[in-house]
């Protein structure tokens, strides 16, 4: 929940940084911060230390703050308008990768040991100082190798922006996307699908251990499950939106499936066959994950030319407020009745998501400004050269 909280107050702050300071600034504060929140958690693995296992959490949650915007930002300054989608896709893929280690090493990391704490704090001082390991090599990877944007620009729609730079005010910014109204619907519909993919998966082991008693490595394996076939579905959604630009009817069947899938695993959860929640998680897990993607780039398109570190940021805002509440009610719903009646509820969220898609006007501003270049046969200049 600390990674909710702490996105909500910080992400203005952070996409105003983005556009002052540039790409590089944050993956270096990203991952910076990542791995310090790392190191301090190494030392909490003990009883009464629980403050300073939250303060490693903290700085944790505050380095994704940096990072969870970039991937639309960073595809749409290093990739061109056939490979932009893909790009971003592939990103998100990174986030979710993350994800599904989390889901799987844990339990096998740290086992339950009944009530032998000596034990559980070397399994789970082990996994810090691994995680923490990973996390600094990340760190210098990006110290050596990230670098601010290529040498020319790789679309139409960047050329016009690095040599024509609009007049940028952040509070006009802010001030156009929420004058937006399809930004505006979408901005609702991406917190409603993403919130409710939170809450599943927060929740997802105490759903499952309430129907199969014992099965804490099945509902690791679940969670697993979910998050790879969502990475499947992240790349082919990216690699389908570069081949048919058709953000809108994407977005609107990807959604639809997801609510499909979502009622499908709801009404076959308690059937006590493990198999059939595996296979039911994974659809879920496809569609729900791989409209990620596809959320940051319907935003770049409909908001164009206004900074895509700034709708995605607002797009991940939109999803922790709505992650923050669907987790906190769904758990309610959960306890006071049980987790068939607290799926029903996320499936009226997702519905009501759905709806909103379904009325968003599509306007693809980027895609249009791409390709009326390429049919005035106009190329991308050098960033600092005045003829081709």
């Amino acid at each position: 929940m600390v990674y909710m909280v702490a996105y909500v107050p910080l992400v203005l702050p952070a996409t105003w940084l983005l556009e002052k300071r540039g790409l590089r600034a944050m993956a270096l504060a990203g991952a910076g911060l990542n791995a310090l929140g790392a190191w301090v958690k190494c030392g909490s693995a003990a009883p009464g230390r629980y403050g300073l296992t939250l303060l490693g959490q903290l700085l944790c949650a505050v380095a994704q703050v940096f990072l969870l915007g970039l991937p639309s930002h960073v595809a749409s300054v290093w990739f061109g308008p056939r490979e932009v989608s893909t790009a971003c896709a592939t990103a998100v893929l990174g986030n979710q990768l993350g994800v599904a280690v989390g889901f799987l090493l844990p339990p096998v990391l740290v086992p339950n040991t009944k009530n032998d704490t000596d034990l559980v704090a070397h399994n789970i001082r082990v996994m810090f100082y691994g995680t923490a390991s990973v996390s600094t090599f990340l760190f210098i990877l990006t110290i050596i190798a990230f670098k601010e944007k290529p040498p020319f620009p790789p679309s139409e729609a960047q050329a016009v922006l690095q040599q024509n730079p609009p007049e940028y005010s952040y509070k006009k910014s802010i001030t156009n996307l929420f004058k937006n109204t399809p930004f505006v619907l979408l901005l609702i519909s991406y917190g409603t699908l993403t919130g409710s993919f939170y809450s599943f998966s927060i929740l997802l082991n105490q759903m499952v251990l309430t129907y199969y008693e014992g099965e804490e490595i099945s509902a690791g394996l679940i969670g697993l499950t979910l998050v790879v076939a969502g990475m499947v579905g992240s790349i082919l959604c990216g690699l389908w939106l570069d081949c048919t630009k058709t953000y809108k009817q994407t977005t609107v069947v990807v959604y639809m499936l997801s609510f499909i899938g979502m009622v499908i695993f709801t009404f076959t959860l308690d059937l006590e066959y493990l198999t059939i929640v595996f296979i039911t998680g994974g659809i879920l897990g496809f569609f729900m994950t791989g409209y990620l993607p596809l959320g940051f780039e319907f935003a770049v398109e409909i908001t164009y030319p206004e900074p895509e570190g700034t709708s995605s940021g607002l797009l991940n805002a939109s999803a922790q407020l709505f992650g923050i509440f669907l987790t906190f009610a769904q758990g309610k719903i959960i306890l006071a009745y049980d987790p068939f009646a607290g799926n029903l509820f996320i499936c009226a969220w997702i519905f009501l998501g759905f709806i909103l898609t379904a009325l968003i006007k599509s306007d693809l501003k980027r895609y249009n400004v791409n390709l009326g270049a390429r049919n005035m046969d106009v190329k991308a200049v050098p960033i600092n050269s005045t003829e081709e």
